[in-house]
């Protein structure tokens, strides 16, 4: 499973599609102050992506890509890597 959901923090690893959308936007309605962790994610489809976005959750890992790393980060402006 792309997305593995614990308590306060969504763990997404892998391809996460279209089909995840769904299930994220349910989670992340139900969290005050969500963190995702995007170490191991390899590709985000853009409904993921526009979420994430648009909820705004603490980024706790970045992806370990350097390249896919710098793209996700760029639709993160206000988020400081580290």
């Amino acid at each position: 499973m792309p997305i593995r959901f614990e308590k306060t923090m969504a763990v997404l690893e892998g391809v996460c599609a279209v089909e995840e959308a769904e299930s994220l936007l349910d989670w992340l309605k139900g969290r005050k102050r969500p963190r995702v962790d995007l170490g191991r994610c390899e590709h985000l489809h853009t409904a993921v992506l526009q979420l994430l976005i648009a909820a705004k959750p603490a980024v706790v890992a970045w992806p370990e890509d350097a390249e896919w790393r710098r793209w996700v980060v760029a639709a993160f402006p206000a988020e400081v890597p580290s």
